[in-house]
């Protein structure tokens, strides 16, 4: 029999956005109502729904369980694929007051060997009690365990036959919630830490400012659950606010990502959050879609958070579906990471995307954000867009290097503070302690204000210095992907000191042409980054699947560089780029 996915208003509970102290009891509260999560299949068929009751009486029979095998305060290591299963068991460990650990799956990480990598240094790093999964996995997790008989392994099935039982004690408001790991370095992922506080400040802030909930609201997701945006945005916050969603497992997006908006279509979703590539990808596939066959009229707030925000894969989304009722007002930038739990900035609801014009020459030059002109070249013009002001307890400062806060249009070092923040990383005091400057969190990120609203310009870690100008590695990126034969998504630019000072290095996934043609697309990648960055570069062209990418499915820039440093890319670069190289240091 197909299961109904649940409704999608309350008709016997009243909304509630304030109050929560713990997860715990914004579930205890939700499971009075009849909404809840529904996961669908690659054909768009529900295969189970979880309403908030049926979850709470899982979990907390599961708890029980969980209390009479693990102690308290333990860590219980969890990959997060898009079930029941695991949302059962996240919650359960809530109410047992074991912190769960969230791992990926393994799609799209670089193979076994980088993912075993992975989640072997998360069970490591979170100092894990164990390491559960689905069935198929289980000797992925005894690989990773190493054989570690300090770490439990156990499948979903083996976790809810545990045969005893004993008394749980739910997490309180002054104690953890979960362990949080990035998709950085595989060598050393950091674990943040969220707390109970932390969450719930954030949870109140999303729902009520940045989204403000209504009883008729309706989610849709994709994103994966192991990372922030999915695990906070989509899963905690409408349980929190007491709202349905509807879940599409990520690597089902990736297969047929029209089938995203079929399902908001025939659920009537109003809210759905993507990267800009998810809007991007939606938006090449466009002509796939029948005729009639997609309404998004509904649709109040189509967010997009997880990386910068390009305008220019908002503009495609917004024309490709316009046909289809989507209105592009309902595009909603925002600003976070894991380290606030998840958002710190929101833009104003049903607005136009505002767009921030800026001399790429005069920015390089001074710093500041000086609007372009009119006579301003296309190639010396970029596009950024605003992300809105601070959620209500919080605040946003844009710094010099020597920590001064800065006006308008000068970019410096942005530094966050309020409830959300994160009190640091699990067991590593060092990295905890460079996070914060007082009690300001240092973001890494760089960007600006204008007329009150952030504005972000890229990470710090990775821009690019040569011969003392300042280089973004996503202007190189995102005009190289424009190249006919270039991988949308597929373009890594980064730094590498090789003793004789910086060289620009870009790995460029083409796809399966004659080495003829590799030589014409090599040639057309070298115009285009010397317009664009104004530098020469050495360009490695990778083999189609070749790249690596980010729990949060994007192109991972460190991981690349890493990949370029050993030798995994195996092509010498060309004689027309070691000469352009060479030349450039004389």
């Amino acid at each position: 029999m197909t299961a109904a996915p649940t409704p999608t208003v309350n008709s016997q509970l009243q909304m509630k956005l304030d109050g929560f102290t713990t997860v715990t009891e914004a579930l205890d509260y939700a499971a009075g109502g009849v909404t809840g999560f529904n996961f669908y299949n690659l054909r768009g068929e529900i295969v189970s729904a979880l309403p908030y009751a049926k979850l709470r009486a899982d979990a907390t029979a599961l708890a029980r369980k969980l209390a009479a095998r693990f102690a308290r305060g333990s860590r219980i290591a969890v990959v997060a694929e898009t079930s029941p299963e695991f949302i059962t068991t996240f919650f359960a460990c809530q109410y047992a007051g074991l912190l769960p650990a969230p791992m990926p799956m393994p799609v799209n990480l670089g193979g076994k060997d980088g993912y075993l990598l992975q989640i072997r240094r998360m069970i490591e790093g979170a100092k894990a009690a164990a390491a559960v999964g689905p069935t198929e996995l289980a000797s992925f997790l005894m690989e990773a365990a190493n054989g570690s008989p300090d770490v439990a392994i156990l499948d979903f099935e083996g976790l809810a036959a545990l045969p005893d039982e004993a008394e749980a004690t739910p997490f309180r408001p002054d104690e953890q919630c979960y362990i949080q790991y990035s998709s950085g370095s595989t060598s050393a992922p950091k674990g943040v830490i969220g707390t109970q506080s932390s969450v719930m400040a954030n949870l109140h802030g999303i729902t009520k400012h940045g989204l403000r909930l209504v009883q008729t609201d309706r989610a849709a997701s994709w994103l994966p659950l192991y990372h922030d945006m999915g695990l906070i945005g989509f899963c905690l916050a409408p349980m929190y606010g007491q709202r349905s969603v509807d879940f599409l497992a990520t690597s089902d997006f990736v297969r047929r990502p029209l089938l995203w908006l079929r399902l908001m279509s025939d659920n009537r979703t109003t809210i759905t959050y993507s990267p800009s590539f998810g809007y991007e990808l939606s938006a090449r596939r466009a002509a796939r879609a029948e005729a009639g066959a997609i309404d998004l009229s509904p649709l109040r707030v189509a967010g997009i958070g997880g990386d910068m925000v390009r305008i220019e894969a908002l503009d495609l989304f917004a024309e490709a579906f316009a046909p289809a009722g989507f209105s592009r007002r309902a595009f909603l930038p925002s600003y976070g990471m894991a380290e606030t739990t998840l958002a710190i900035s929101f833009t104003d609801l049903d607005s136009d995307v505002s767009v921030d014009h800026v001399d790429m020459r005069h920015y390089t030059r001074s710093g500041i954000a000086q609007p372009a002109s009119a006579v301003t070249s296309p190639e010396h013009r970029r596009a950024f867009v605003r992300c809105g002001r601070a959620l209500p307890g919080h605040e946003i400062e844009v710094r010099s290097e020597d920590g001064v806060p800065l006006g308008d249009r000068a970019v410096g070092r942005i530094f966050v503070k309020g409830a959300s923040i994160t009190p640091g990383y699990f067991s590593d005091a060092e990295a905890s302690r460079a996070l914060f400057k007082g009690e300001w969190l240092d973001t890494g990120d760089m960007g600006y204000f204008l007329d009150g609203e952030i504005v972000i310009t890229g990470r710090a870690k990775d821009l690019i210095i040569i011969n003392g100008r300042n280089i973004w590695p996503q202007d190189i990126e995102w005009a190289v992907e424009e190249v006919d034969g270039v991988r949308q998504g597929g373009v890594a630019a980064f730094s590498v000191d090789d003793g004789h000072g910086e060289r620009i290095v870009v790995v460029v996934e083409r796809r399966g042409i004659s080495a003829e043609a590799q030589d014409e697309l090599r040639r057309e990648i070298a115009r285009v980054i010397q317009s664009a960055a104004g530098a020469p570069a050495e360009i490695v062209l990778a083999k189609p699947h070749s790249m690596v990418l980010t729990s949060s499915g994007k192109l991972s820039r460190a991981k690349v560089k890493q990949k370029y440093l050993e030798g995994a890319f195996d092509e010498a670069p060309a004689e027309e780029s070691r000469l352009a190289l060479a030349e450039a240091r004389v």
